[in-house]
C-alpha cells in the first residue's frame, strides 16, 4: 500500500506525480506497481495510456505520459541512470527504517519526487515463523528490496536472516549457494521471478494466489 508522496518541486504536485507514476505503472505487473495504480484509483485520478512502456528487470519501468518521459523506479535505477536525487536522500533513509521502499519518480530525466510503498504483513505471519523455529528450521528472507527496509521487515516477523538487493535472475543462485553449504532448502515464492528458485529448492512451495508459472 502507498504510504508517503513527496514532490521535491511546486513543477508537479504529490497528486500529479501519483497520476504520472500509475500511468506508466498501467503495464506493469510489479507489486509496487500494483500499488501505485490502487491508490491513484481509489483517488479517481484520471489516467494516461503509456507510450513506448518498458522495463528494467530490479531497476524499474518507463514510458512516455502526456508527452513527458516518465521513470519509475529504485534508488538502483538512481544510480545507473545517474540521477540527481534533488535532495531526497535524508526522506528515503527515514522511510527504509520503518521498512518502506521508496520509489523515485523521474520527469524528464529530473527525479521530482518519491511515492513510499509498505508491504502489509499478514495476519500469523510471526506465529508462523515461531512455528516454524520450534520445528528447528531457520528461515531467511530473499528480496530485492534494499538492506535497511527488509531488515526492518524481517525484525517485525522474526526472520533469522536477510539476504537482500537480489536481483530477479539471481534468486535460485543465492538457493544454490546455501545448498552448497550442505543445507536442505525449501523455497516459498509466489511470482515469475521466483520460478527458477522454486525448481532449484530441495523442496518448491508456491502460493496458490501465484503466478501460473511459479505454481507450474
Amino acid at each position: 500500500a502507498v504510504t508517503d508522496i513527496v514532490s521535491t518541486s511546486g513543477s508537479f504536485s504529490q497528486a500529479e506525480l501519483l497520476r504520472l507514476a500509475a500511468s506508466v505503472e498501467k503495464g506493469s505487473e510489479h507489486p509496487l506497481g500494483e500499488a501505485i495504480l490502487t491508490e491513484a484509483n481509489q483517488r479517481e485520478l484520471s489516467l494516461s495510456d503509456p507510450q513506448g512502456f518498458s522495463a528494467v528487470v530490479g531497476s524499474g519501468v518507463s514510458a512516455e505520459v502526456d508527452g513527458h518521459r516518465i521513470a519509475v523506479g529504485n534508488l538502483r535505477m538512481a544510480r545507473e541512470s545517474n540521477y540527481d536525487l534533488n535532495g531526497l536522500e535524508g526522506e528515503i533513509q527515514r522511510l527504509q527504517t520503518e521498512a518502506k521502499t521508496a520509489m523515485l519518480v523521474v520527469v524528464d530525466e529530473k527525479v521530482e519526487g518519491l511515492i513510499a510503498v509498505a508491504d502489509t504483513i499478514k495476519d500469523g505471519s510471526r506465529n508462523a515463523i515461531e512455528s516454524l523455529h520450534k520445528m528447528g528450521l531457520k528461515v531467511i528472507m530473499i528480496t530485492g528490496d534494499n538492506e535497511q527496509t527488509a531488515q526492518a521487515v524481517a525484525r517485525q516477523v522474526g526472520v533469522d536472516e536477510v539476504i537482500a538487493e537480489v536481483l530477479p535472475g539471481d534468486k535460485s543462485a543465492q538457493v544454490k549457494q546455501l545448498q552448497s553449504q550442505g543445507t536442505v532448502v525449501a523455497m516459498v515464492g509466489d511470482g515469475i521471478n521466483d520460478a527458477p528458485a522454486l525448481a532449484q529448492a530441495d523442496v518448491g512451495m508456491a502460493i496458490g494466489t501465484g503466478t501460473d508459472v511459479a505454481m507450474a
